[in-house]
């Protein structure tokens, strides 16, 4: 008799377009985590904290889940283990994860003084869906601690059941007949330096006043995320420049579109695109200005309906592809790293993203002092850029494995000298 097919226990789900790339690259030395923290007004309470996620966790079915390995693809199934737990905070953020232990789940709960810490592994949701899910355990915890907070406002109601569109796969449902067709981008200055001992993570952040970084912006006639972008792109190339090479390489960013503006989708899981501006060195040397006035006008080029779904639509179709189906997911596996290391990781020098204003109910807004992002290790020793603000406050982080802190202090130097003051802090020892 043949040997049936094993299949997914009842309630499992396909991974998104993006989750299936991140489940296949995950390994040791690379994992795709990323982390919000608050720091609060008042010292964290842990059990008022932990009482906040059991009630948070039901309503976002999308982050109570575990990963398991089947005979063609990854899936996701509902973990019903014990946890997760809030932990007492770590000093390297962003661990990479490992499907079988602390009971599998994907999502870890930090406490630090007055820092409350979300970490998410990527393959569950992007920023924009893991900050509903932040804002929401927030809102409950300081109804733990007696404070009135209403829902609304981004804030969902825990004691309502998940609705079915938070979990759609909106690749899937936006992928379109066209796919756009480009070649192979050029490698791009790795920006790299000697690796920290395993598992070392630096982490700058620096901390600026809003109202004068969007002043410094205005100048340019760009918005904060354009003049960021030029100014991380200025300081990776002045690091190219310091190292005298023969030939300089290409300094081009990874930048992380949120999809939800131009595709309507109420989705908690992965939904974002990236762009690629890209700066050829050997042309000359380049302005400030002319670096801000390239990604000012390359992203309103290149940010457009039409040409963000024929890309995602491309990338629909490889991970449907019938003939990667039928391949084991051993084979797959470093098929899809190959082509990552190829295609995501080779042609960027960095990558830079910031999700915004986190914006919170007014009956919140006194209990939060400021909001943190870190985006966890690189597949090289090289920085990541993360940035996030609430209220008049702007946190920038540089993250990563790298011995070295050129390109963030190149970066708040010049941010210095452009005229906005920066406060910086780290947990490099050195």
């Amino acid at each position: 008799m043949a040997k049936q097919k094993k299949e997914p226990k009842p309630g499992w789900y396909r991974l998104d377009n993006a989750g299936v790339l991140y489940s296949a690259i995950q390994k040791e030395k690379y994992s795709a985590i990323y982390r919000f923290s608050a720091v609060m007004t008042e010292r964290v309470d842990p059990d008022a904290l932990q009482r906040a996620v059991e009630k948070t966790m039901p309503r976002f079915p999308g982050f109570r889940v575990r990963i398991k390995k089947g005979a063609f693809w990854y899936y996701l199934e509902p973990n019903n283990a014990p946890g997760p737990f809030v932990k007492r905070d770590i000093s390297n953020p962003c661990q990479p994860v490992r499907f079988k232990e602390d009971n599998g789940w994907l999502v870890r709960f930090f406490y630090y003084e007055r820092r409350i810490s979300l970490e998410v592994f990527h393959a569950l949701s992007d920023g924009g869906g893991a900050l509903v899910f932040f804002r929401t355990l927030l809102a409950v915890y300081l109804r733990e601690l007696g404070h009135a907070v209403p829902n609304g406002e981004g804030v969902l109601d825990v004691d309502e059941p998940p609705r079915p569109e938070e979990m759609e796969d909106a690749y899937t449902r936006y992928a379109g007949k066209k796919v756009l067709r480009g070649g192979w981008a050029r490698t791009a200055y790795p920006n790299k330096s000697a690796a920290e001992p395993f598992y070392t993570l630096n982490v700058t952040m620096g901390f600026v006043p809003v109202d004068k970084l969007k002043a410094a912006a205005k100048a340019y006639g760009a918005s904060i995320t354009e003049y960021l972008t030029a100014v991380l792109m200025l300081s990776i190339m002045e690091n190219q420049k310091a190292e005298k090479p023969r030939h300089e390489k290409p300094v081009a960013l990874a930048i992380p579109i949120n999809l939800r503006s131009g595709f309507p989708s109420e989705t908690l899981r992965n939904f974002i695109l990236t762009v690629r501006p890209c700066i050829d060195p050997e042309l000359g040397d380049y302005t400030l200005k002319e670096l801000v006035d390239y990604v000012h006008h390359f992203l309103r080029l290149n940010i457009n309906r039409q040409q963000m779904q024929a890309t995602f639509t491309g990338n629909v179709r490889f991970t449907t592809n019938k003939l990667l189906q039928i391949f084991p997911v051993f084979l797959k596996n470093p098929v899809m790293s190959l082509s990552y290391k190829l295609v995501a990781a080779r042609p960027y020098s960095a990558t830079y993203t910031n999700p915004g204003a986190f914006r919170v109910p007014e009956e919140m807004a006194p209990h939060i002092q400021r909001m943190e992002v870190i985006l966890g290790q690189a597949t090289r020793p090289s920085p990541h850029c993360a940035s996030i603000s609430y209220g008049n406050i702007m946190e920038i982080t540089f993250a990563g494995t790298g011995v070295s802190s050129e390109t963030e202090r190149r970066f708040f130097c010049r941010l210095v000298r452009e005229g906005v003051p920066v406060r910086v802090e780290s947990n490099r020892t050195g």
